[in-house]
This record gives C-alpha cells, sequence and structure tokens, in this order.
C-alpha cells in the first residue's frame, strides 16, 4: 500500500520545519545571537513558534498515517492534511504579533480541531472494530 496522504503531509511538515528554522536563523543572524535566545523578544516568539509545531505535527502525522492504512480517509483526508499546514502556517505568522496575531488563534483552532477530528475517526474505527 502506497501513503500517499502520509507521504505528502510529511513532505509539506519537513518543508515547513525547514521555513521556520530560516525564520529563526534570520532573526539570530540580524541581532548576532548564536545561543539562546538572547533575551530577543522576536528570537523568542520564533523559536516558540517552532517548538510548538514540533509539539503537534509528529501526533498529527501518526493519526493520518494510521487513518490511510486503515483506509478510512477517503476524499476528506488530504483535505484535513492540508488544513493542518494551513494552519501552522498561519500560527507562525501570528506568533510575529503585529498585523497577523490572529493568525496564531487561527492556528491554534484548526490544528486543536484538526487533531481531535483525526483521534475521533480513529477512536470510532477502533470501536467499531471491537
Amino acid at each position: 500500500m502506497f501513503l500517499t496522504v502520509t507521504l505528502a503531509s510529511a513532505a509539506a511538515a519537513a518543508l515547513l520545519n525547514v521555513w521556520l528554522m530560516i525564520r529563526i536563523g534570520a532573526v539570530r543572524r540580524a541581532n548576532k545571537i548564536t545561543v539562546g535566545d538572547g533575551g530577543n523578544e522576536a528570537l523568542q516568539r520564533r523559536m516558540r513558534a517552532q517548538a510548538n509545531y514540533i509539539e503537534n505535527t509528529p501526533i498529527v502525522l501518526v493519526l493520518i498515517a494510521a487513518i490511510e492504512l486503515a483506509e478510512l480517509g477517503s476524499w476528506w483526508l488530504p483535505i484535513v492534511a492540508a488544513l493542518y499546514i494551513a494552519g501552522r502556517i498561519a500560527h507562525a505568522l501570528g506568533m510575529d504579533g503585529g498585523k497577523w496575531a490572529t493568525g496564531r488563534m487561527i492556528g491554534t483552532i484548526i490544528s486543536m480541531v484538526t487533531a481531535l477530528w483525526l483521534a475521533g475517526v480513529a477512536t470510532g474505527a477502533v470501536l467499531a472494530a471491537a
């Protein structure tokens, strides 16, 4: 079985993580901060955005893979996966504050709803198989 949605989601997640690293690196270079955050709020925000991403993304990818393996995703799984990635982009931009600040809450809500939806599908499948 070829896990197309999982593979595409993992690739998108990896690219997004690299983008988050580049954003951190830009603040580090601009402020000559090599280790830690140097008390720089912009760097703290970007580091926290990446940390939050890393805290949430693995479980979402595992759920996407499990649902795809169980052949439960049909047409909606790639849409949910794409929405999750879009939500994480919104969250990262929102963590910078300013005009994008609402992106943080939008991204948080999308991430939570995605995880809950996928967990619900997985739980439903387990209960149906029992």
